[in-house]
């Protein structure tokens, strides 16, 4: 992964967890690393635990940042998220939802922030 790529990650995460907070948000955890690979961000909404992921694009040419998270991906996030649960002693516990926070840069480099509430769940839990 280039330098720049890596940059235009992080700043789309700290973009995506200034959104959120000033959405009431409390973030707990930042890149958070499994063996399965990274949680972008995970937080708490009232009593919900949201795992967030997060996707900037620099340019609309391959579709929106949000349109890029994948079932794939979403799947991933998921297993994540249950080790997560399981771990800290949270499964079954409390409600989950999985965010995404899509970050798109208009032509003048204007970053779009947009945060989709529920985008993806977890239908076998």
């Amino acid at each position: 992964m280039t330098d720049a790529r890596q940059n235009l990650g992080k700043s789309g995460e700290n973009l995506a967890a200034a959104e959120l907070e000033s959405k009431g948000y409390a973030v707990l955890e930042r890149r958070y690393r499994t063996a399965h690979g990274e949680i972008d961000i995970i937080a708490r909404e009232g009593d919900t635990m949201v795992f967030v992921e997060v996707r900037r694009r620099s340019s609309g040419e391959c579709g929106s940042a949000a349109e890029s998270v994948t079932p794939r991906k979403q799947r991933r996030v998921i297993r994540m998220a249950v080790a997560y649960l399981a771990l800290h002693g949270l499964y079954d516990r409390c409600p989950v939802r999985f965010d995404v926070v899509g970050i798109d840069d208009l032509p003048d480099g204007t970053p779009l922030v947009t945060v989709y509430t529920g985008a993806f769940d977890d239908t076998r839990r």
